[in-house]
């Protein structure tokens, strides 16, 4: 039987995981909420929804709904994750679950305590591209790891985006730099020490952020991301023998892997498969008790811990060394 799903908001992002999510036959979306009646039935309507709430709690009343997704800007993401969680719903919850530590711990503690589960939206770590990548480095085809350089960019050129607003925990390294510290994680684990600076921008958030990242054996991460850069998103992993180059990391829409090395460049091209199916699809199975979800605790607190150290970085302009 499909797991039956509610989204809370009407948030563009939506698009993306409805159209992922209605590849499979793992899963229904029975049912979206928004702050009004009016929204969330005009949305229903277009999108070819069941059920509209005007208002969240609404959506997380109704029995039938087995799991939620989350899409609401970052700085409510926590607050309806643990709502839900606490009205017995699963949660999959856009990225970043939270740029706080203590927030994301919370929010774990109530899922453990609901016995429901929680995941963090990276969709790109379910996709076969991030599998192979990692499955390369592990076989040693860059020889030893050395350095990890990452980017992801483009211009929010509207003024009222909600990524520019300080208030709703915008900024590029929350939107779209948090893709640059997942993929080095993966890749070199836990980062032993950070150094962040940033260009302010709409009411007061990072517009551009760049870092550099050191992890143990001597690996370093450099990284920079923005919503005033021209687009581009890109991810090189270099070793002592050779480099491995993502043209399309986070996305993998076109997945093709580029091994260089001094003999020459090997393209290892993946069948396009769509991430955001892929992950509803493994929260899925888990709910049902047929998988583990591939994104549990440690990571979203890894992930937040290594975000809270790159903004303490670049607020106080000192290098920050994590415990």
């Amino acid at each position: 039987m499909p797991v039956t799903w509610g989204i809370i908001s009407t948030a563009r992002i939506n698009r993306l995981f409805l159209a992922g999510a209605r590849q499979s036959s793992e899963l229904e979306i029975l049912a979206v909420a928004s702050r009004t009646a009016g929204s969330a039935e005009g949305y229903a309507r277009e999108h070819g929804i069941e059920r509209a709430y005007g208002s969240y709690d609404a959506l997380l009343a109704d029995p039938e709904i087995e799991a939620v997704y989350v899409s609401l800007p970052n700085a409510l993401h926590v607050e309806w994750a643990v709502r839900a969680l606490e009205a017995g719903k699963h949660v999959l919850c856009e990225k970043p679950l939270s740029r706080h530590v203590s927030e994301v711990e919370r929010a774990f503690d109530v899922a453990e305590r609901s016995d429901r589960l929680l995941m963090e939206a990276f969709m790109y770590r379910h996709n076969p591209q991030t599998k192979r990548l990692k499955e390369l480095v592990l076989e040693g085809a860059v020889g030893r790891l050395r350095m990890i350089r990452g980017a992801f960019s483009f211009v929010a050129a509207d003024p009222a985006n909600v990524r520019l607003a300080s208030g709703l925990d915008g900024g590029a390294l929350m939107d779209v730099g948090c893709y640059c510290v997942s993929g080095a994680r993966l890749l070199a684990g836990e980062p032993e020490r950070v150094s962040g600076e940033q260009a302010l921008g709409g009411d007061g958030v990072d517009v551009a952020f760049a870092a550099t990242m050191r992890f143990p054996d001597d690996v370093i991460a450099h990284f920079d991301a923005g919503l005033a850069l021209a687009d581009r998103d890109e991810l090189e992993v270099v070793g002592d023998r050779g480099a491995l180059f993502l043209d399309d990391p986070w996305h993998c829409r076109t997945p093709v892997i580029e091994l260089r090395r001094d003999g020459g460049t090997e393209r290892i091209a993946l069948e396009p498969i769509d991430s955001y199916r892929l992950e509803a699809e493994n929260l899925s199975a888990a709910i049902r008790g047929q998988a583990t979800p591939l994104l549990g605790r440690a990571d979203a607190i890894g992930q937040a811990r290594a975000i809270e150290a790159l903004y303490r970085s670049a607020d106080s302009g000192h290098t920050v060394t994590l415990a």
